[in-house]
């Protein structure tokens, strides 16, 4: 049999998609971003009564968060997982990539996947374990916005908003569910037909496909034998999620209003879940143009929520950007040195 020429795939220029991505970074700046701070400036007297032993409390409670993710990177690469002060510089390192490119969570986590490698992380671990925390992070999300929700809509009412997260989340859900069950359980259906699918695709090797299918396949089946592993990073998930909703919780306490959780919740999940689009640089002006309308739909006044919402997103987004620089800095003038060895890994259950 003749071979077949490889189908040309068609493939969006590089400055067309510079132009794209900044004409929609303008946009989202200009209708979503630039309103908000224009209000705040008339809400700019309520900062006279902001508590500061409860801005305090927030920045700890953000802290908190930031170490949460690092253990839940540490639990997706047991049994090869770094020392938790180099985890968390590389964390860092990738929070900041992903504050200020355009889709920055594909740079970030490649950004990770070199690092780790660097510091002697098996190659499948690795790979295994970025694609475990992006994906399993936002499956926790999802589960925590459904849980807000279901108590939520019967007390506050339906917005159409929520049925679009929701039905992205289930989506995801399915997705997430569905591929494990299929690597697992069906590894030999799902090597053929990936096997397929290498043949069609030029530069890849169907030998290699399978190869790492299998790796794959063995990764999950430790991740799931050993469950204190699986359900601390379940566990380091949620808590990462939950601290950084009670970071902006305790923000709003901070300017005089007290929300129900359960609402905070459901604004908080439905943000985060609609800033995954990639648009801008880690949802900016999305989550602001989310969460500020949604909390007062919720009862928080309006001048309250512009400046707890700014606030949060001052301490979320913006500082994590040149700690995150100076902690990608302290990495590379390192690179010399031998890797560091193993820290601590969470015990196996027996």
């Amino acid at each position: 049999m003749a071979d077949e020429q490889p189908r040309a795939r068609f493939a969006v220029p590089h400055e067309l998609r510079i132009i794209i991505s900044i004409g929609l970074v303008v946009f989202v700046l200009e209708y979503l971003v630039v309103p908000q701070f224009a209000s705040a400036r008339r809400s700019l007297p309520l900062l006279a009564t902001i508590n500061p032993i409860l801005v305090g409390v927030a920045v700890v409670c953000e802290l908190a968060a930031i170490y949460a993710y690092m253990e839940l990177t540490r639990a997706v690469l047991y049994p090869h997982s770094p020392p938790r002060y180099v985890t968390l510089r590389v964390n860092l390192a990738g929070l900041a990539i992903s504050h200020t490119i355009p889709g920055g969570t594909a740079p970030a986590g490649a950004l990770s996947y070199r690092i780790f490698n660097r510091l002697g992380v098996p190659k499948e671990t690795n790979a295994f374990g970025m694609a475990t925390q992006g994906t399993g992070s936002a499956v926790v999300l999802n589960v925590l916005f459904w849980c807000a929700l279901v108590i939520s809509v019967p007390l506050q009412g339906f917005n159409p908003l929520y049925g679009f997260a929701a039905l992205a989340g289930m989506f995801l859900l399915t997705a997430f569910f569905g591929t494990i069950i299929l690597i697992t359980r069906g590894q030999r259906h799902a090597d053929r037909w990936l096997r397929t699918v290498a043949r069609w695709v030029p530069g890849l090797n169907p030998d290699r496909v399978s190869v790492i299918l299998g790796k794959v396949a063995d990764r999950i089946t430790v991740l799931i034998t050993y469950r204190r592993t699986l359900w601390a990073a379940l566990v380091w998930a949620a808590l990462n999620w939950l601290l950084d909703a009670g970071c902006l919780w305790i923000f709003i306490w901070s300017f005089g209003h007290v929300i129900s959780p359960v609402d905070l919740l459901v604004a908080y999940g439905l943000a985060n879940i609609l800033a995954v689009i990639p648009v801008t640089p880690a949802g900016l002006g999305v989550v602001e143009g989310v969460l500020i309308p949604t909390l007062v739909g919720f009862g928080v006044p309006h001048s309250q929520a512009i400046l707890a919402v700014l606030a949060y997103r001052l301490v979320n987004f913006w500082i994590p950007i040149p700690i995150g620089g100076l902690a990608y800095a302290s990495l590379e003038w390192r690179r010399g040195a031998s890797p560091p060895p193993n820290g601590d890994a969470p015990a196996p259950a027996a």
